[in-house]
């Protein structure tokens, strides 16, 4: 194997991908020195619309049943505040967590008692009145008999896609080059093995003395030459939406979060377009354009109108589960619908690090559906690993080689699914 790349301040980045990871890492190694820090990405306008991340709102939570997790989502929410940066991309509007009765230790639980240690502000909500009270009186909410839970005030939402065109626009006003229209299809290696740049899809050639890829749930399809099987899998998470008058937004408008780990049911509160998002946040479903190809993203830059189009089997559920919050909602057509696909690590850590094999090239991927709200502070533990001082600890648990981390899932246990084209939803399947 090659020798390390011994890092100087003129070392020279090419980053894959241009979201989370990617941006959060160009971000930190800029802050750092380092001086030329090439971001490419596949979509030809960024941020790409079909990217888990360039999305109306994701959740911003503390409430992890590792408190590794609770510990770096509170300092992330102190940095989501800081309006300079941000601006109002950060909404607190509160995250309700619905409690599974289940007789035995579950996720919330855990959760609760992290949320307790790291000092969020928690309201206990135990009976149906406890929960309605912290929805304003114009929302109609179920008489929600039988539920109880906690308010974390900490939390709440963020404007997924404003959240990373300003990071974006901050870390290209720091120096870094981003290049849309770069679909990266491999990598260069030199004799011993070690990566020293990347081959885009029409031709072109980015050599670099480190490559950090950063694609999402593409990785997996974009580099079969790196050995991800059973490390990585790119899932499609079913999301769907409810267009409301501003009348009727303006109901729901200052309702919290609702987060339900029992039944992996969230939904947001209105946005500024007066969409009401809701998604089932379970192990999703896989596409494979080829019997032995790896689960590949189907969007609506692959697809069109198509890649939007999700099972009619959830939809049903999605209106059920609905209905236990907003029983009025539910009654109402579905305005659009979306896979929001990500890369799934069989423990839901993230994959952070050298690959084992190769000097030249570490992976900053595997968000598992909970990476977009670490955006302010993700790049750090990036910027950690390439320079060699993150925690012995972290360096073990987000390895791509590692063994599965032990500790308790936010997800229900039900398997990913097979995506079946001739089974995806019309938009007659979306009135009620």
């Amino acid at each position: 194997m090659a020798a390390k790349v011994k890092l100087e301040k003129t070392t020279k980045f090419v980053i894959v991908g241009a979201g989370v990871f990617g941006l959060s890492t160009a971000d930190y190694l800029l802050q750092r020195g380092y001086s030329d820090v090439t971001v490419l990405d596949r979509a030809d306008v960024l941020p790409a619309k079909d990217a888990a991340g360039t999305d109306i709102n994701k959740v911003v939570r503390s409430s992890y049943s590792d408190i590794f997790y609770s510990r770096l989502a509170k300092e992330a929410i102190q940095l989501w505040k800081d309006r300079e940066v941000w601006g109002d991309t950060y909404h607190e509007s509160g995250v309700f967590v619905v409690h599974e009765s289940t007789g035995s230790e579950t996720y919330t639980d855990q959760s609760h008692t992290n949320d307790l240690a790291i000092g969020s502000r928690v309201v206990e909500l135990k009976t149906p009145s406890d929960i309605r009270a912290i929805f304003p009186a114009s929302a109609k909410t179920s008489s929600f008999e039988g539920v109880y839970g906690y308010l974390n005030r900490d939390g709440g939402w963020a404007h997924a896609a404003r959240g990373v065109e300003i990071l974006m626009h901050k870390v290209e006003k720091a120096g870094a080059k981003i290049v849309p229209g770069k679909s990266v299809v491999g990598l260069f290696r030199d004799a011993n093995g070690k990566t020293v740049g990347v081959r885009c899809k029409d031709g072109s050639r980015y050599d670099a003395d480190i490559v950090v890829v950063a694609a999402g749930s593409w990785t997996p399809s974009s580099f079969p030459e790196v050995d991800l099987l059973g490390k990585c899998l790119a899932t499609g998470q079913t999301v769907a939406t409810i267009q409301l008058t501003q009348e009727e937004a303006d109901k729901y408008r200052e309702c919290p979060i609702v987060l339900d780990f029992g039944t992996d049911f969230y939904v947001f509160p209105p946005n500024i377009d007066n969409i009401v998002k809701f998604a089932i946040h379970n192990n999703g479903f896989l596409y494979k354009p080829a019997p032995n190809a790896p689960s590949t993203p189907r969007t609506s830059l692959s697809d069109g109108e198509d890649g939007l189009r999700i099972p009619k089997e959830v939809l049903q559920k999605l209106r059920t589960l609905l209905r236990r919050v907003y029983p009025e909602l539910a009654e109402k057509p579905f305005s659009g619908t979306r896979l929001c696909w990500y890369n799934d690590s069989p423990d839901d850590d993230w994959v952070i690090g050298y690959y084992p094999t190769d000097p030249g090239l570490v992976l900053a991927t595997a968000g598992s559906g909970h990476a977009y709200k670490f955006l302010p502070n993700i790049g750090r533990l990036v910027a950690d690993a390439i320079e060699g001082v993150m925690e012995p600890e972290l360096v073990k648990r987000f390895a791509v080689n590692r063994e599965t981390n032990v500790h308790t899932l936010s997800r229900s246990n039900e398997p990913s699914k097979e995506l079946d084209l001739n089974q995806l939803c019309t938009p007659d399947d979306l009135l009620p």
